[in-house]
């Protein structure tokens, strides 16, 4: 037995041990995009109760804000292509209503970091991680057999 047949047997057991491992856990550009996504909350909930003056209507419509951008951090985490189309869908919907807010109120409250979180967002990379374990699960679906295919090896 060779030097070099033990040495590419061992690295065959770490890339299939690597992809295992790679497998159960979010990505790193995933877990960037939702630490992005919490810290917006964290802004937002910040400059926005600050700025409302005691004024009940904007507290409340802080706090959901607040509490969507949670929710929409957690959808995020998962790492689905979906949780990222919803992520871009959301960070639209909330610049633009920030947007509208500045003009007409002077209020900023979170809009810069959202431009900012759209722009991880939209990154390429970013975009290939969370349509990556949409192509993880699909792979694993892969090796398994139809049901149709499943009756044609059956004996009989």
């Amino acid at each position: 037995m060779s030097t070099g047949f033990r040495v590419r047997r061992i690295r065959g057991r770490g890339r299939a041990a690597t992809d295992a491992t790679q497998a159960g856990r979010t990505h790193r550009l995933v877990k960037l995009a939702t630490r992005f996504i919490t810290a917006q909350a964290a802004a937002a909930a910040a400059i926005g109760l600050c700025y409302s003056r005691r004024h009940m209507p904007s507290i409340v419509i802080t706090l959901m804000l607040v509490v969507a951008l949670l929710g929409l951090a957690a959808l995020a985490r998962t790492g689905a292509h979906v949780a990222w189309l919803a992520a871009i869908g959301f960070e639209s919907a909330y610049i633009m209503f920030g947007l509208i807010r500045f003009f007409s109120t002077r209020y900023l409250g979170g809009t810069l970091f959202g431009i900012i979180t759209i722009g991880v967002l939209l990154h390429p990379a970013v975009a290939r991680a969370f349509s990556g374990a949409a192509a993880q699960s699909e792979r694993a679906f892969a090796a398994e057999p139809a049901l149709s295919d499943a009756g044609a090896d059956a004996p009989g």
